[in-house]
């Protein structure tokens, strides 16, 4: 179950952040949006209504989640870029997955925003200076500080930790020729 959890494995920032990850990074998040809408541009509706694992989300609240997370994590780098280690706001993502829109909305909906918000934060994120990247904010649990180059390590690992669960149902179903994760 733990593999179905997290097939890439659970995020670990590296101590040192090189300018490397940050470009490995911003690729992936880059990226995301066409490979995310190429993978699941022919599934079914019932497709769309599997889960990814027992108990799991659908892939349609997959793909709604990733939008609604990607929201929020834009919000995060606007508040550590303009404000002094700010005290962020979390959500329940549960309890946002089981809302109306998340179990019923036409998943376009999510790929055509994902594919807006990751072209405003990747352009964002490519001109950060050295300086921008160790700004901060804060998560209420804990008043952890996440850094902006942390942060986006941490997203480019959430791409691709839902693509991975969305890849790994279609190739268990059988389901037609499956893009390969990088």
């Amino acid at each position: 179950m733990e593999q179905l959890r997290y097939p890439i494995g659970h995020f670990e920032c590296p101590k040192k952040i090189s300018p490397e990850h940050i470009t490995e990074w911003i690729h992936v998040l880059e990226t995301l949006p066409q490979r995310l809408e190429g993978l699941v541009k022919n599934l079914s509706k019932k497709q769309f209504e599997t889960p990814y694992r027992p108990q799991g989300w659908t892939v349609r609240q997959l793909i709604h989640h990733i939008a609604d997370s990607h929201h929020h994590s834009y919000t995060r780098f606007k508040w550590a870029l303009t404000e002094d280690r700010p005290l962020i706001k979390v959500y329940d993502e549960k309890d946002w997955s089981n809302l109306f829109d998340a179990k019923n909305a036409p998943v376009q909906l999510s790929l055509n925003y994902i594919t807006a918000l990751h072209a405003k934060l990747v352009y964002l994120l490519k001109g950060l200076s050295s300086d921008d990247l160790k700004k901060c904010y804060r998560h209420p649990e804990g008043s952890t500080k996440v850094t902006v180059a942390g942060n986006i390590g941490k997203y480019a690992w959430h791409s691709r930790h839902h693509f991975a669960h969305i890849e790994g149902l279609l190739k268990r179903e059988g389901w037609g020729s499956v893009v390969v994760s990088r």
